[in-house]
């Protein structure tokens, strides 16, 4: 179940608001310009889709924010625990990074944890399947997708280049609650 838990940047342990219900989640993201939705396929993936029939599955959804906002690729990422790099992947995103572009992703199967550095605050947000998450240019965030990663994403980029992160050096992600 997708959530969002609110925590302030000093204190991890004790959150500040949290909530399972999607209207919640996305006012409060909305509220720090931080896009969340929930899409819906329009066929039936299957049991193991080829990243030609997921994209297919969401273009009409695809189309729209590109309408919208002019991005320009978008591609199919999945991860499994059995991946030999899993741990060097989880470990590259796990560092609190900027971008200079939107970190459009969308949640086809599967789950991963986004942390937001906003202002006093660190918002930690589980998207899973059918999640939609666009983290703006410049947010200083973080991501992880646990010790056993299960997921298969769209990745939607305004860079043709794809994903350059920007590393911020502080060291806050490593106070933070992770996704076990």
């Amino acid at each position: 179940m997708s959530a969002l838990t609110i925590f302030t940047d000093t204190e991890a342990k004790e959150p500040v608001w949290h909530s399972t219900d999607a209207q919640e989640i996305r006012e409060q993201l909305n509220a720090k310009d931080v896009r969340f939705e929930r899409w819906e396929a329009n066929q039936d993936l299957g049991a193991n889709p080829t990243s030609e029939t997921v994209i297919g599955a969401y273009q009409h959804a695809i189309d729209k924010l590109v309408a919208e906002k002019g991005y320009q690729s978008w591609d199919v990422i999945s991860l499994r625990a059995d991946n030999p790099q899993k741990d060097v992947l989880r470990t590259k995103f796990l560092s609190e990074h900027t971008h200079g572009e939107d970190e459009v992703r969308f949640f086809v199967e599967g789950a991963g944890l986004f942390c937001l550095h906003l202002d006093d605050k660190v918002y930690q947000i589980l998207c899973e399947k059918n999640d939609l998450i666009s983290v703006p240019a410049g947010t200083p965030h973080w991501f992880d997708m646990g010790s056993e990663p299960h997921f298969t994403a769209i990745r939607i980029f305004d860079n043709p280049e794809g994903w350059v992160a920007h590393f911020t050096g502080d060291a806050i992600a490593d106070a933070y609650p992770r996704l076990p």
